[in-house]
């Protein structure tokens, strides 16, 4: 068993597990200079990708957007099996399934996975929670709706912007950040979907905001009923947040985090948060 793992997808071929260092991208691969490609990145428990046909079904959608032609659904599930074959079963794991456009001067999409352990860092935080600072995005809630080009929903590679973000928020000493539009309105974090419980319903922010839509969250919504709750999308400002019974970043790697500060007023931990964790299969 290895402890990180690179797989190849290879033209009529079955796919090949080699050296995580083994240098993989032409230096004019699209996906490095103009970040132009696509990826999901799938939580690995028991040796099997959790949600690979949601995660799947969204890869599709974000490379339809972008006009790139993505390898057809037998191939990406042969290069996640590989990968998934290849990696420590009795180990949590973070899947990434990579899919670029390719040499500049035309050629085939790079297709590759890679698997790697889950960060201690990231495992401490669902059960410590995190503090979050909201940040502007610098758009209303509506303009990517309209505006196709801006790429709202879409998961591609080019995500230096969040990075940013998220250590813009280490430098403000808090661990992540919750974007806000220009009007005021939540909408999500940069690797993460704000959820958050009112009562009896548990909700989350519509896609028609431009949000990438989560994964993760949609199943949790989706059993919301096993809690006794209802699960709802609706808009939200910052200070329903805090007035909530309990908000969560949630995401494919992390599962469900508590905020436990926003903007640097406390929030309490909802006492749902286990039921929330267990729901998805998390380990605590």
């Amino acid at each position: 068993m290895l402890d990180r793992v690179l797989v190849i997808s290879v033209p009529g071929g079955p796919p090949r597990v080699v050296p995580a260092g083994e240098p993989l991208l032409r230096g004019d691969d699209l996906g490095v200079l103009r970040g132009d490609g696509v990826f999901e990145t799938l939580h690995v428990r028991s040796g099997r990708p959790f949600l690979l046909a949601e995660h799947l079904d969204r890869m599709a959608r974000s490379a339809e957007r972008l006009d790139l032609p993505l390898p057809p659904v037998p191939r990406l599930e042969a290069l996640a099996d590989t990968a998934c074959g290849a990696w420590a079963a009795h180990r949590e794991g973070a899947l990434r399934l990579v899919c670029t456009r390719g040499p500049e001067d035309g050629g085939e999409p790079t297709l590759f996975a890679t698997v790697a352990g889950i960060k201690d860092a990231l495992r401490d935080q669902r059960r410590a929670g995190i503090r979050v600072v909201t940040a502007s995005l610098g758009v209303t809630a509506d303009a990517r709706d309209g505006a196709p080009w801006l790429l709202g929903g879409v998961k591609s590679l080019s995500y230096a912007a969040n990075m940013a973000a998220q250590r813009w928020a280490a430098a403000q000493g808090v661990d992540d950040v919750l974007y806000v539009s220009s009007d005021g309105q939540v909408l999500e974090g940069p690797t993460s979907t704000v959820v958050w419980r009112d009562s009896g319903v548990l909700a989350t922010v519509p896609d028609s905001t431009g949000i990438l839509p989560g994964t993760t969250a949609a199943h949790l919504l989706s059993r919301a009923a096993e809690l006794g709750l209802t699960a709802e999308l609706r808009m939200a400002v910052p200070a329903d947040l805090l007035a909530a019974d309990g908000v969560w970043f949630a995401s494919s790697v992390r599962g469900v985090v508590p905020f436990t500060e926003l903007d640097g007023k406390p929030l309490t931990v909802d006492p749902l948060t286990p039921g929330l964790r267990d729901l998805l299969g998390y380990p605590a």
